[in-house]
């Protein structure tokens, strides 16, 4: 049984997507960033980045528990415990990889601040708006490029780089994008949406979430005073 601290936000998704896809039985423990849960010492004390996702496995590689933090590890992680979703052929392994750490160093990080210019700054920063929102579009365009003659993103099948960039993709609408503008991102999108364990995945803790966030949650995930704790 692996247990997964988590919320469902992109980073999140990832996760819950990996372990519908792999067939893995878990517990999933709300981590509810908009209020704090994140800087618990009991959290802290297996994600020390004040991050989620994160999961603890009771049987880990060598048969005791381990804790793994950063979505990106966690995939690595649970694809190599069960065999699934990382290629072993080296030259697909690495590509996997390379989209992979593409998702993890630019995908996210950029669209995560188009959204927040676009969604949450408390004052319109029309630079801020515009420099995350070209860039949202360049890394569009960069995965329609890569997907007009790619079924998926890094090999021949369905890997840990398509579910670790699917569940960025997924509010477009927030970083100013439309998949019209990205005919093969949106047929690469739409096939990723049809599967089943992808449906199951994005609705774990789905009803947790509140539709908007509150001026205590912003400062939570936003605020000085994240920054101030020790």
């Amino acid at each position: 049984m692996i247990d997964v601290y988590s919320w469902p936000t992109p980073n999140g998704h990832k996760v819950h997507i990996a372990l519908e896809e792999m067939g893995l039985d878990y517990t999933v423990h709300g981590i509810n960033i908009g209020q704090g849960d994140q800087f618990t010492e009991d959290f802290l004390a297996i994600s020390p980045n004040n991050k989620i996702p994160a999961i603890v496995d009771a049987q880990g590689p060598d048969g005791d528990s381990i804790s793994v933090f950063e979505s990106g590890a966690i995939l690595m992680y649970l694809a190599e415990k069960t065999g699934m979703l990382l290629p072993t052929e080296p030259r697909a392994r690495y590509n996997t990889l390379e989209w992979l750490m593409f998702q993890m160093g630019g995908l996210g990080p950029m669209l995560g601040q188009a959204h927040h210019f676009r969604q949450y700054a408390p004052e319109r920063i029309d630079y801020g708006i515009n420099r995350y929102t070209q860039e949202a579009s360049r890394l569009y365009a960069v995965m329609d490029r890569r997907l007009a003659d790619h079924e998926w993103l890094a090999a021949d099948t369905y890997t840990i780089a398509d579910i670790a960039s699917y569940p960025w993709i997924r509010p477009h609408d927030n970083q100013g994008q439309s998949l019209t503008d990205y005919p093969h991102l949106k047929r690469w999108y739409d096939a990723i949406s049809e599967r089943p364990a992808v449906q199951r995945g994005v609705a774990v803790l789905a009803d947790s979430r509140p539709a908007q966030l509150d001026d205590a949650a912003k400062e939570q995930l936003f605020g000085a005073s994240q920054y101030q704790r020790r």
